[in-house]
């Protein structure tokens, strides 16, 4: 028989399993390709090297592989083809004239499937052919299963994330329709925290606070560290002045409004929930627990003169302090009705001289490493300018 075994293929041979037999002996590839034709497609390699190069073009379902072979012996060519991505999972019977347990071991060690010993029984080839291609169907069939299960399942995981920023969006939106100074605040703020974080994430203060999902459900919570001015009366949220003393006190209690809310949604939500729901909330509300402590914490300053708790230095949570920067630079950068915004570097000015007092100093030096990128989220999102009255 040629190095390679040709024939007449019938309308369906195109769907049948393809084995590769490899032998340097043309009568022992005639016996097993004769055997195999009527039920298989057939190619066969009278050498290691070309079963490699064969094996490597299109891979076969099923290698039938002698031992004793010049040049490169059947371990050899097995232990090259379980090295290649390509090759590495395609079953391999050794068939071979050494009968010896010693041989069988080294070749079972080395990833053969089988053993069929020379000469060759039909039946007995056959049926053992047969049992290696079905099991490869099988494993192939699991692994389409688990490949289409994976996507599924990150299919239904971005939808579900998808379906939580965009509620995390809307009820952002719902509070900015109530402040009309805000523009694209949330979404501005939101840029500035993701640049901070991901500056500070390798600093031994901050690893652990932006570890893993972390950062991203910091940068995901941003957006709601104003939801409670919709608990603000609007005499006092949409007054075209600065506030008085009085009202002040007011608008400081819409970050405890906030977290409240959130507070109460979660307690709500698991009052409701079944036991196995339960068990999961502490995951579910992971990035709830995160706005939550956003909304209360991202006025309180450094040195403990923030409200509404007067939390100092490390007692505040990272998440609030990334925040607190985020939000002073984003007003000082934008027009408010009782204020022209600031240069980018009177603003640069204002906040190193929070350092220590408002802002956390690290955070600080962050900012400055990364100012540009402030910048430009900045001027990508500038807010338009107010229509002329007449």
């Amino acid at each position: 028989m040629n190095a390679r075994v040709e024939h007449e293929r019938s309308p369906n041979q195109a769907l049948r399993q393809t084995i590769l037999i490899v032998d340097d002996t043309p009568e022992n590839l005639t016996l097993l390709g004769e055997l195999l034709l009527p039920l298989y497609r057939v190619r066969a390699a009278n050498s290691g090297a070309r079963a490699l190069r064969a094996a490597a073009a299109q891979a076969p379902d099923l290698i039938l592989l002698d031992v004793m072979m010049p040049e490169m012996d059947g371990y050899e060519v097995l232990r090259r083809l379980r090295a290649e991505p390509a090759t590495c999972a395609i079953p391999v019977i050794f068939v071979t004239a050494m009968d010896s347990a010693a041989s069988e071991e080294q070749g079972l060690a080395l990833g053969a499937v089988d053993y069929i010993t020379k000469p060759v029984n039909p039946a007995i080839t056959l049926a053992r052919v047969r049992t290696h291609l079905e099991l490869k169907q099988a494993r192939d069939r699991l692994a389409d299963q688990n490949l289409w299960l994976e996507r599924e399942v990150a299919r239904r995981l971005n939808e579900n994330l998808l379906i939580q920023d965009l509620n995390v969006r809307a009820l952002a939106c719902l509070g900015e329709t109530r402040d009309n100074e805000t523009g694209q605040h949330i979404v501005r703020t939101q840029g500035y925290i993701e640049v901070l974080a991901r500056h500070l994430a390798p600093h031994p203060r901050f690893r652990e606070a932006l570890a893993g999902p972390r950062l991203g459900m910091i940068v995901k919570a941003a957006p709601l560290h104003d939801i409670g001015k919709v608990g603000v009366p609007d005499a006092t949220l949409l007054k075209p002045g600065r506030l008085t003393s009085a009202e002040y006190e007011v608008m400081k209690l819409h970050p405890t409004i906030g977290a409240n809310a959130i507070d109460k949604a979660m307690r709500q939500a698991l009052a409701a929930a079944d036991e196995a729901t339960a068990r999961q909330a502490v995951g579910a509300f992971a990035m709830l627990e995160i706005a939550r402590e956003i909304s209360l914490g991202h006025h309180e300053k450094w040195d403990g003169s923030g409200y509404p708790a007067g939390l100092t230095g490390e007692a505040i949570p990272v998440s609030a302090r990334l925040m607190a920067l985020a939000d002073v630079f984003d007003a000082l950068m934008t027009r408010r009705v009782y204020k022209a915004p600031m240069s980018l570097a009177q603003t640069t000015q204002t906040i190193v001289e929070g350092r220590g007092t408002h802002f956390d100093p690290d955070v600080v030096d962050a900012f400055l490493a990364c100012r540009e990128q402030f910048a430009e989220i900045a001027a990508r999102y500038l807010d338009p300018e107010p229509a002329a009255t007449t």
